[in-house]
């Protein structure tokens, strides 16, 4: 199978499954359709570093003791 195809297979079946979705469920479907394509994209070293600038220079950070609950490193 070449690799078109098998992007065509996936597009298929994208379109299949949101057809079979009643229409009202819609707008939640693509709200995590693009939260799931925002958390799998990698965005670039610039806009990343800005970001976590943001968060720090804002407060929006978090105590490493709490970064670390939860996690069972020996």
């Amino acid at each position: 199978m070449m690799m078109g195809n098998h992007v065509s297979s996936y597009e298929e079946q994208l379109v299949r499954e949101i057809h079979e979705t009643p229409k009202e469920y819609w707008p939640n479907l693509l709200q995590l359709i693009r939260l799931f394509r925002e958390s799998v994209i990698l965005k670039p070293a610039e806009a990343s570093f800005r970001q976590g600038w943001q968060e720090a220079m804002t407060g929006q950070t978090y105590p490493v003791s709490e970064l670390w609950e939860g996690i069972d490193a020996e």
